[in-house]
C-alpha cells in the first residue's frame, strides 16, 4: 500500500487546493454578477467537458503511460488556474475567462480520473480495494468539509490572489508525489485486434465501443451502471434543490451548520468504510445504503424541521462514500486490467450525463410544477398539503419525497435481478486474492 498512500497524499493536497479555489471563484463570480444563472453555469461547464473528453481519457488511460497522463493532466489543470490568476493580477479578468478556464480544468481532470481509477487495482490487493477507495472518499470529504471554511478565512486574509498561489503549490505537490513512484503496467494481452493501421478517430471510437461492450456483455456490471445513473440523477436533483428547500424555513447561518454536520457525516462514513473494508458482499453495501439514501431524501422533504433535515443530511452524507467505494471496488475487481480506463471512462460519461440531466430539469420542475401544487390555494393544498404543509419550499419537499421513493423502488427492483445481486460471485476477479 506504500505507493498508493504516496499517491493518495498528493491527491488529498490537490483536492484541497482545488476545493478552496473553486469556493473562492464561486464567491467572486456571484459577487460580480449577482446572477444565480451565471453561477449555475459553472456547474454545467464542469460536467460537459468531462462528458466530451471521457472517451479520449479511456483510450489514453489504457494505451499510454498512466503516470504521465495523470501528471500532465494535473499540469494542464494547474495552468488553467494560473491563467486566471495572471488575468486577475493584471486587472483584466472577465467572467467568460473563468468559464473557459473552468471548462479547460474540467477537461484535464476528466483525462486523469479513468487512469487514476485503473491504477488502484494494480497497487492494492483485491481484499483492500474498498478500503483504498474509501481513503479516496476521505480526501473528498476533507476537501468538502474544510474548503469552505479555509476558503473563507484565506479570502479574508490573503485574498483571492493568495488562494491562487496556494492552489498552484498544491498542484506542484501532487505532481511531485506521482513523480516519486513507479506504477506497474497492466498486461498487454487484449481481446481486440491490432489497430496499428487504423486512424486515431477510428481507434478512439473503437476503444469507446470496447468499454461500452465490456459493460453490456456482463449483465451484472450493466445493471450496476444503470442503477448508478439513477442514483446520480437523484443526487443531482438534491444538489440543485437542497439549498432552496432548506432556506425556505431556516437562515443561511443555520444552513451552514447543517451542511457542516453533513460534511462530518461524510468524513465518518469514509473513515468507517476505510477501516471496515466493506466485507465480502460489497453489492449489499451499495443496495442497503442506497435505500438509506432514499429514506433520507424522503425525510428531508417530509417536514420543514431543522433537526429532522439535519439528521437526514448527516445519514445521507454518511452513506455516500460507502456506496461509491463499494461500487468502485466491484468494478476494479471485475474489469480486465488492460480495459479499466476505457470502462471507467464510459461509466463516468453515463454518470455525468445523468447529473447534467438532473441539473437541467430539477429547477424548472420545482418552479413550474411542484411549487405551484402546494401554494396556499394550490391543487394539492387540501390533500398532500395537510401532511407536509403548504407555502414556499413545500413543493420542493414533495419533489424530494417522490425522488426518495423513486430511488428506494429502483434499488429494491435492482436487488430482484440475480445478475446484479450475484455480480461478485458470477464474474471472476481480474486479480487473484
Amino acid at each position: 500500500m506504500q505507493t498508493f498512500i504516496i499517491i493518495w497524499i498528493g491527491q488529498l493536497v490537490s483536492l484541497l487546493g482545488s476545493g478552496v479555489t473553486n469556493f473562492a471563484l464561486s464567491i467572486w463570480v456571484y459577487e460580480n454578477t449577482k446572477s444565480a444563472t451565471q453561477f449555475a453555469l459553472m456547474s454545467v461547464l464542469t460536467l460537459v467537458p468531462a462528458m466530451i473528453f471521457s472517451p479520449v481519457a479511456g483510450s489514453l488511460g489504457d494505451r499510454r503511460n498512466r503516470r504521465k497522463i495523470i501528471v500532465l493532466s494535473n499540469c494542464g489543470a494547474g495552468l488553467s488556474i494560473l491563467a486566471i490568476a495572471v488575468l486577475l493580477y493584471i486587472g483584466h479578468l472577465e467572467i467568460w475567462h473563468i468559464y473557459v478556464a473552468t471548462a479547460a480544468s474540467s477537461a484535464f481532470n476528466a483525462l486523469q480520473w479513468p487512469a487514476y481509477n485503473a491504477v488502484i487495482p494494480l497497487l492494492v490487493p483485491p481484499q483492500h480495494l474498498v478500503r483504498a477507495n474509501g481513503m479516496f472518499q476521505v480526501a473528498l470529504a476533507v476537501s468538502q468539509l474544510i474548503s469552505p471554511v479555509l476558503g473563507g478565512f484565506l479570502l479574508a486574509t490573503i485574498q483571492i490572489k493568495g488562494v491562487f498561489i496556494l492552489n498552484g503549490i498544491s498542484f506542484v505537490f501532487c505532481v511531485v508525489m506521482f513523480l516519486l513512484v513507479r506504477l506497474p503496467k497492466p498486461g498487454t494481452k487484449s481481446g481486440t485486434t491490432t489497430k496499428a493501421k487504423m486512424s486515431k478517430r477510428s481507434i478512439l471510437w473503437n476503444d469507446t465501443l470496447e468499454g461500452w461492450n465490456y459493460i453490456t456483455s456482463r449483465r451484472g456490471l450493466f445493471w450496476l451502471s444503470i442503477l448508478f445513473c439513477v442514483y446520480h440523477f437523484v443526487e443531482g436533483t438534491t444538489i440543485v434543490l437542497s439549498t432552496p428547500l432548506f432556506l425556505s424555513f431556516t437562515s443561511t447561518s443555520v444552513l451552514g451548520i447543517m451542511l457542516s454536520i453533513g460534511g462530518t457525516g461524510m468524513l465518518l462514513g469514509t473513515a468507517f468504510i476505510s477501516t471496515w473494508g466493506g466485507g465480502k458482499r460489497r453489492i449489499y453495501n451499495v443496495l442497503g445504503f442506497m435505500v438509506l439514501g432514499g429514506l433520507c431524501m424522503l425525510l428531508a422533504g417530509l417536514r420543514p424541521d431543522v433537526v429532522l433535515c439535519t439528521v437526514a443530511i448527516f445519514l445521507h452524507f454518511f452513506s455516500l462514500p460507502i456506496i461509491i467505494s463499494s461500487k468502485q471496488a466491484i468494478m476494479q475487481s471485475k474489469v480486465a486490467l488492460n480495459l479499466q480506463a476505457r470502462v471507467f471512462a464510459v461509466n463516468g460519461m453515463l454518470i455525468n450525463f445523468s447529473l447534467l440531466l438532473a441539473y437541467l430539469v430539477a429547477g424548472p420542475l420545482a418552479d413550474l410544477v411542484f411549487e405551484p401544487l402546494l401554494t396556499v390555494n394550490g391543487p394539492l393544498a387540501g390533500s398532500v398539503g395537510k401532511i407536509i404543509g403548504v407555502g414556499p419550499g413545500r413543493g420542493i419537499g414533495l419533489f424530494f419525497i417522490i425522488m426518495g421513493i423513486f430511488l428506494i423502488v429502483a434499488t429494491v427492483t435492482s436487488y430482484l435481478s440475480p445478475r446484479l445481486r450475484l455480480v461478485e460471485s458470477e464474474l471472476p476477479n481480474v486479480i487473484s486474492q
